[in-house]
């Protein structure tokens, strides 16, 4: 029932959508008939829609269904033979259509159509006849409506009665250890006084590159716009620090996004991820499998071993300081109509932290990147941290927290192991065993047998590794690491599937606690090599594993990772939902200008997106056609009427620069060819502008199908992810 609300919910979202677009088109050729009708052009239809009319209405008939057009051209006719002149005075020649499918719309002005160059008219009142510089108006008079529509609606939505949720431009998660926000140094950083590198939780970003952005999207944005190998000049104010952080930051081509980005991302508020309904389902789903299923989603932190606490990075903070002794966190959950509000204590046991890597990954062509724990280069097993409902995995039995021993012929994989393994191998069957616990904790071999991947290279659960549940070991990964190879990567003796038990007499059950265990040696200064205590794997799932000793000489640069080693948050800030603020205008006068900003800033940015297309850091798989505009535009809508409106003022703008660039068939041809008549005194020959439309529909065409294609696989994906395939 509840998939099925939603769905008929995304149904109407994408009718709101497909409306809205085919208004902004709608105006745009309101744009050109007023301005024909200024200018004496006929104006021969105003149509909504496109194919045959439903209905129609002309001065003199009235309305008619269906078309008129044939009845008038008749009394056209008429008239040049000498008859019914007197009644065709009486007759408008527009005729006001509403054709069968009512999306966009056009106007047919005499002699003017695209399609055909040559088809010109001798008539006073035809569009060649018109002189050029009336006629550039016309051109350009939809471009000029769809660009005050947009400042109309970004004044709507800016209008202190109003105003947009959205994230207000601050640092959060710093996502990747490696990544360009960890480690810039402020070049002033000495000066203040700041010793830690990177940008921090809480940072209030002032300027990049000299312009203030307005919200987190302004900043993400201007990263990704930003030119290819160079610096962006960050400005950030940090609570304690007196005076202005000023960062040299180069970005780097982000392997999920294949865009350009410096790796952080948005602030984060107190209160867990909500939502819609299926959106609820797949966070509690995700809190129970990370051991935290009395945390409902929307419950907000207020307590952190009984003090009160304003962001959950306080809650890393307490776990940095914990020594891994468990701390208690206290969750309100908000009143509802069926309960009162409510307090409850929530234990979180402190994770080592563990060091990670960039491994590169996956057949050629199809690499993805990861980023596993690992300690020293020993490396855990990949596991099951959820599995998607109706998966293949979930059809096979694959179950949260079991840990791969078999995937195909590869044995005890890594998680860049498995994950290539499984997308290398689409729409095929792959022989999976893995390791289970029993109803008595212990773990014990369970094959599965034979489960079939999807289409896609994926069997529909998220990987995590053993590191905190287990001690088996897999192999460091053979390729797509950059650097030399830590110490415990290159042990020899230790084979995938061992298991370490101890290191220098003390035992350990996971990676987690031997990472524990080799800090208290590093701590102690202790001479010599650990002695790592091993299990080897044996051919026999009941024989009992052979111990071996395994010398493990520690470096000084492992000595150095383990001191810096500190705790981890298993109930980290991405389980908490941005923090957001009413970006809106303080009157109603001040909405006027940030409409006017906001409009000429989305202009600024629709041209440079061609302009870094052509230096390649932005894809044209990051473009949008029809298909892409009403799927994002879904997701938009669902967040309400006010961000409905702002895209729609996204898009009334996108598709004002967009029509008027200097494309065949795209209006801002057609003022190419005007301005070339304007200073000649004659118009392009027809052939030739016959070949430049033919040009222009080759290169637009090509592009559409190509931007489709994206598009629809894009969509086909999120169908299967919603429908659990």
């Amino acid at each position: 029932m509840d998939r099925l609300q939603d769905i008929l919910g995304s149904g109407f979202d994408l009718i709101l959508v497909v409306l809205g677009f085919s208004a902004i088109i709608i105006i745009h050729e309101a744009g050109h008939f007023f301005a024909a009708r200024w200018a004496g052009i006929r104006v021969l239809a105003f149509a909504v829609g496109f194919g045959p009319a439903l209905f129609s209405y002309r001065k003199g008939f009235g309305f008619r269904r269906g078309s008129s057009e044939p009845e008038y051209n008749q009394l056209v006719k008429a008239e040049k033979t000498g008859l019914g002149k007197a009644e065709l005075a009486s007759i408008s020649p527009t005729e006001y259509r509403l054709n069968i499918l009512p999306f966009g719309g056009y106007v047919k002005m005499l002699g003017q159509d695209d399609a055909d160059p040559a088809a010109v008219s001798t008539d006073p009142d035809s569009y060649q006849n018109c002189i050029p510089w009336k006629r550039m108006v016309v051109i350009s008079a939809g471009v000029v409506f769809n660009i005050i529509t947009a400042a109309i609606l970004f004044v709507l939505v800016f209008n202190p009665a109003v105003g947009l949720r959205t994230e207000p431009a601050r640092i959060g998660k710093v996502i990747d250890s490696d990544r360009p926000a960890a480690v810039a140094v402020a070049t002033n950083a000495a000066a203040l006084g700041v010793t830690e590198p990177g940008l921090k939780p809480g940072d209030t970003i002032l300027s990049v590159n000299g312009e203030r952005p307005s919200h987190f999207n302004d900043f993400s944005l201007a990263i990704a716009m930003s030119p290819k190998d160079l610096p962006i000049d960050l400005r950030v104010q940090r609570e304690g620090v007196d005076g202005v952080l000023q960062f040299a930051i180069t970005p780097k081509l982000d392997d999920d996004t294949r865009m350009l980005s410096i790796g952080a991302g948005p602030y984060a508020s107190t209160s867990i991820h909500s939502g819609s309904r299926r959106e609820i389902a797949t966070v509690r789903k995700t809190l129970d499998a990370i051991g935290f299923p009395g945390i409902n989603p929307g419950a907000r932190l207020v307590k952190i071993d009984g003090a009160p606490v304003t962001s959950p990075y306080q809650l890393d903070k307490a776990v940095n300081a914990s020594g891994g002794k468990p701390i208690i966190a206290t969750f309100e959950t908000p009143a509802s109509a069926k309960s009162a509000a409510a307090l409850s204590d929530i234990t979180i046991t402190p994770r080592p932290e563990l060091p990670m890597t960039k491994v590169v990954a996956g057949p050629k062509g199809e690499e993805f990147t990861v980023y596993p724990r690992h300690l020293l280069g020993i490396t855990p097993v990949l596991t099951v941290a959820a599995v998607e409902d109706g998966s293949p995995a979930a059809k096979g039995g694959i179950k949260p927290g079991d840990i791969f021993q078999q995937i195909g012929t590869t044995e005890w994989p890594s998680v860049s192991a498995g994950m290539a393994v499984i997308r290398a191998c689409k729409d095929a069957d792959l022989n999976i065993v893995v390791m289970r616990k029993n109803a008595a904790g212990e773990w014990k071999e369970t094959p599965l047998g034979s489960i079939r991947t999807k289409s896609t290279g994926q069997l529909g659960f998220t990987p995590d590794d053993s590191a905190y549940t287990s001690n088996i070991v897999s192999a460091w990964p053979s390729m797509g690491v950059t650097g030399a190879t830590p110490s415990g990567g290159a042990l020899p003796g230790l084979k995938p599937g061992s298991r370490i038990v101890a290191a220098n007499g003390k035992p350990v059950s996971t990676l987690g606690e031997l990472r524990t265990v080799l800090k208290e040696i590093v701590a102690a200064g202790t001479s010599g090599p650990v002695a790592l205590t091993v299990q080897l794997p044996t051919a026999v799932a009941s024989a009992t594993p052979p111990n071996e000793q395994i010398s493990w000489p520690l470096t000084p640069d492992d000595a150095s990772t383990l001191t810096r080693l500190r705790w981890e948050n298993p109930l980290d800030s991405r389980y908490f939902e941005p923090e957001r603020f009413l970006w809106k205008s303080e009157t109603i006068a001040g909405a006027i200008p940030m409409g006017l900003h906001e409009t000429h800033r989305v202009m600024m940015n629709t041209y440079l997106t061609f302009a870094r297309l052509f230096q390649g850091t932005v894809k044209v798989e990051h473009l949008k056609g029809p298909v892409g505009i009403a799927h994002v535009g879904v997701a938009i809508a669902d967040k309400g009427p006010v961000w409905l409106l702002f895209f729609m003022a996204l898009i009334s703008v996108n598709l004002a620069v967009i029509n008027f660039l200097p494309m065949p068939i795209a209006d801002g041809g057609h003022m190419v060819f005007l301005l070339y008549e304007q200073f000649t005194g004659r118009p392009p020959s027809a052939r030739f502008q016959n070949a430049a439309a033919i040009c222009g529909l080759v290169i637009l065409g090509t592009l559409f199908l190509v931007v489709t294609f994206h598009d629809v696989t894009n969509v086909f994906t999120d169908l299967k992810r919603f429908f659990g395939g």
